[in-house]
């Protein structure tokens, strides 16, 4: 099994008239980083919820590691929610305690050596800490997981550019090698350096997906550029761009499935809209 995640007619109504997603249908290797792309409403944080298993889908499957979401996937997932869950009354080392408690992958010393280089203490308190600075606790204990997919939703968004650069260092230099790293965002200028490939994602509809390299390539631009170009908004009367949706497959050339790999038996933003 080469692919980690899969989506298969993936489809999430909210309403009878109100459609998440529509009919998504996605394949993901191991080993990649990949940015799920759109403004806000465009189905991102729906879809990251149901790779998750926080939300069940109306019609379609998705499959992580051969699994519907569920037990099983629970030790393979390591999941950043759009907004932080920690309670006011706890300090830094009771949202260590937590992981080491939820999850046998968790790696607690490194998780303790990232807080030392914030100087976020383990008596420190979460309530007393600013928006970014519990932000930056949360990435850490959900890196510091060796997970097979890391499902980030809008990790960058809110904070300052100095935050964003440490945020996408420590998603580099920290997460499992042999794993995949799904990010949302709608701030593509500052992921599409880290990017092995990029899923546009429109009005619950995949609109693109493929390699970066074979993106800017075949379009003469940079991702930032393109995502632009399909989602400009025109004025009232005004043409309509000439460029086309055309999906673009996956790189082929992903890495094998590791050796030690899973056996095939083993909320920011609202995207109600």
């Amino acid at each position: 099994m080469s692919e980690i995640l899969t989506c298969e007619a993936l489809t999430k109504r909210y309403e009878k008239d109100k459609t998440a997603l529509d009919g998504v249908d996605l394949h993901v290797s191991f080993g990649r980083i990949v940015g799920l792309l759109g403004p806000n409403g465009s189905g991102k944080t729906t879809l990251i919820k149901l790779m998750s298993g926080l939300l069940q889908p109306t019609s379609g499957e998705v499959r992580i590691g051969g699994f519907v979401p569920g037990v099983e996937t629970k030790a393979m997932v390591s999941y950043l929610p759009d907004r932080p869950y920690f309670e006011n009354w706890m300090r830094v080392k009771d949202t260590l305690d937590m992981f080491q408690d939820f999850y046998k992958d968790f790696d607690r010393p490194r998780a303790q050596v990232m807080c030392a280089a914030l100087g976020i203490g383990e008596k420190d308190s979460v309530k007393a800490m600013s928006k970014g600075t519990r932000e930056k606790l949360q990435l850490i204990l959900v890196m510091s997981r060796q997970a097979m997919v890391y499902l980030l939703d809008e990790p960058i968004a809110g904070v300052d550019p100095a935050a964003r650069d440490y945020i996408l260092k420590t998603i580099l230099t920290n997460y499992n090698p042999q794993g995949t790293v799904l990010i949302s965002t709608h701030l593509i200028s500052d992921v599409e350096q880290v990017l092995d490939e990029a899923v546009f994602l429109k009005d619950g509809l995949v609109v693109r997906h493929g390699n970066v390299d074979d993106i800017r390539e075949t379009e003469g631009k940079t991702v930032d550029a393109l995502f632009r170009e399909i989602f400009r908004v025109e004025p009232a009367g005004a043409a309509a761009p000439s460029w086309t949706a055309q999906p673009v497959p996956p790189a082929p050339s992903a890495p094998a499935e590791p050796e030690n790999a899973p056996e095939t038996s083993g909320e920011k933003e609202n995207d109600h809209a």
